[in-house]
């Protein structure tokens, strides 16, 4: 009962206001149209004042253009980075998003099938701090690949970096740490499998579960000097399927030997999966 009263006088307490409102309109227009004759009176003769308020009319309206025109195409940008399946991306130098994006990757990859292309892995996940180090200590499957060490691959990428410290010895040192580390896992029981590719590296790539994280190596420049960008797997299409189908390509390359974690041998298979050969590793012997 109480509550009907309440709404009742709500509802009328609406009706009695809106019809002041419309009431008052009539006389509260006209004051303004009378304040605005007024003023318009006293200044319709400030020449310098017409000529300023031209100006700033015409410099505010120059900037609302500008920022309608400017929405428009980061809306059309947002659009095609939709369609494209980008959902992120992390520039060298910020590293606050860089720290976002490494705890975004333990999460993702935690449980999950993991599938990296690399040349040495060691920055990437064989360092303690680096972006995939708990990654792949929680993943339930990875597929990695990283540069042969043996093959010119590692030559051609080490010259073409301007730092003279990094030399091809010095890269070979680094797969085999990260070999080495591999070993490590597979002895915890845990199901990684490696494959060493000989050319030089195109692509740094990282499939977590429905993300992907892709850098590019550039001739000259380090991978970590250049921008990360994350793709997200989408049913109608985008960039996500096709670095997939990449590595796919490239993991399946019979070019592309399979490296034995327990018997450091290399294994040939044929089309149809079925080991051909096996090679042993030759063990390369690096300063201490």
């Amino acid at each position: 009962m109480k509550r009907s009263v309440a709404n009742i006088l709500y509802h009328v307490s609406v009706v009695i206001l809106s019809a002041g409102i419309a009431l008052s309109l009539p006389n509260t227009i006209k004051y303004l149209a009378q304040k605005v004759l007024m003023y318009w009176s006293l200044l319709e003769n400030e020449e310098i004042f017409l000529i300023v308020t031209e100006v700033a009319a015409a410099i505010i309206l120059i900037f609302l253009v500008n920022v309608v025109v400017r929405d428009w195409r980061l809306r059309k940008l947002a659009r095609l980075a939709k369609d494209a399946g980008l959902a992120g991306v992390a520039p060298a130098t910020a590293l606050i998003t860089r720290r976002r994006l490494k705890k975004k990757k333990e999460e993702q990859g935690f449980g999950r099938n993991v599938m990296i292309i690399n040349s040495t892995g060691f920055q990437t996940f064989t360092d303690s701090e680096g972006d995939l180090h708990q990654v792949l200590r929680n993943c339930r499957e990875a597929k990695i690949m990283l540069l042969n060490p043996l093959m010119d691959g590692v030559t051609a990428r080490a010259k073409s970096l301007s730092d003279p410290d990094t030399t091809p010895e010095i890269f070979r040192e680094k797969i085999i740490r990260s070999i080495d580390f591999l070993k490590g896992l597979k002895v915890l029981q845990k199901n990684v499998r490696l494959k060493l590719y000989g050319n030089a590296p195109l692509l740094k790539l990282a499939i977590l579960g429905d993300y992907l994280c892709l850098q590019h190596y550039p001739m000259g420049l380090n991978a970590r000097n250049m921008p990360e960008y994350v793709f997200k797997h989408d049913q109608h299409g985008g960039l996500f399927n096709l670095f997939y189908q990449y590595f796919v390509s490239q993991w399946f390359d019979l070019k592309i030997p399979e490296y034995d974690l327990d018997t450091d041998e290399l294994i040939y298979r044929d089309k149809a999966g079925n080991e051909v050969r096996r090679e042993k590793f030759n063990e390369v012997v690096m300063e201490s």
